[in-house]
């Protein structure tokens, strides 16, 4: 299956969620804090501290840790 990160075309596997796809590429960054612009990724990996946030399909603030790869999504971050 196909997803598309920030425009570009990455070949994927169903078995993974957003999160764990994302670290395998080395994208560590997801996002940046609001007010500081400090750096924020994957941290506690089970959807509670929310710093794991990006874009899908267009729906800002979805956690990447709990969403599951689904074909054809595409995924934004703002690093």
């Amino acid at each position: 299956m196909k997803v598309f990160v920030n425009g570009a075309e990455i070949e994927a596997t169903e078995s993974e969620n957003v999160g764990t796809f994302l670290l395998k590429r080395r994208q560590q960054v997801l996002r940046k804090t609001r007010f500081e612009d400090n750096p924020r990724g994957m941290f506690c990996g089970i959807g509670v501290c929310f710093d794991c946030i990006v874009t899908i399909d267009g729906i800002a603030n979805q956690r990447a840790c709990i969403t599951q790869l689904r074909d054809g999504m595409r995924i934004e971050v703002t690093s």
